[in-house]
């Protein structure tokens, strides 16, 4: 039970169950927006009067409810683009702003045994793990100085 328990009260568990529960609360408000107010503006918009969400067709005895696939696809892309903006994006940002992408090649030489390319400080091959020949200590200090 103690290990249980550390698990449970670990923060990225609680974290996640928090945006959970937020998640479904604000994807029953993006729901009630669409259907109160982005539905019945399509059907408008298409000459349809009133809530299309509830608009259907049938064919033989099956009935296909159409309006309600609109009014999903709707929401969907409401949440997917509230999502994005207000997180995704915003968490990106702040991601690139702390901790700046930095692509530094460190300089590189040949193994004599396998010919791969290997960091000049390395001491032994990543490839073939053949211990490498000491680099003279002039070349050290400038990729010291370099990288």
């Amino acid at each position: 039970m103690k290990g249980f328990r550390s698990f449970i009260l670990r923060g990225n568990v609680v974290d996640l169950a928090v945006g959970i529960v937020i998640g479904a609360a604000f994807t029953a408000v993006v729901n009630g927006f669409v259907g109160a107010f982005l539905t019945p503006l399509v059907g408008l918009a298409t000459g349809v009067a009133g809530d299309m969400s509830k608009k259907a067709f049938t064919i033989g005895a099956t009935q296909f409810p159409y309006g309600a696939f609109i009014n999903a696809a709707i929401s969907f892309l409401l949440l997917a683009t509230a999502l994005y903006f207000l997180v995704v994006l915003p968490i990106n940002k702040l991601h690139e702003r702390l901790a700046p992408h930095q692509d530094v090649q460190a300089p590189k030489r040949d193994c004599p045994e396998c010919l791969s390319l290997v960091p000049v400080q390395a001491r032994r091959c990543a490839s073939c793990t053949v211990p490498l020949p000491d680099v003279p200590a002039q070349a050290r200090a400038e990729t010291q100085r370099v990288g």
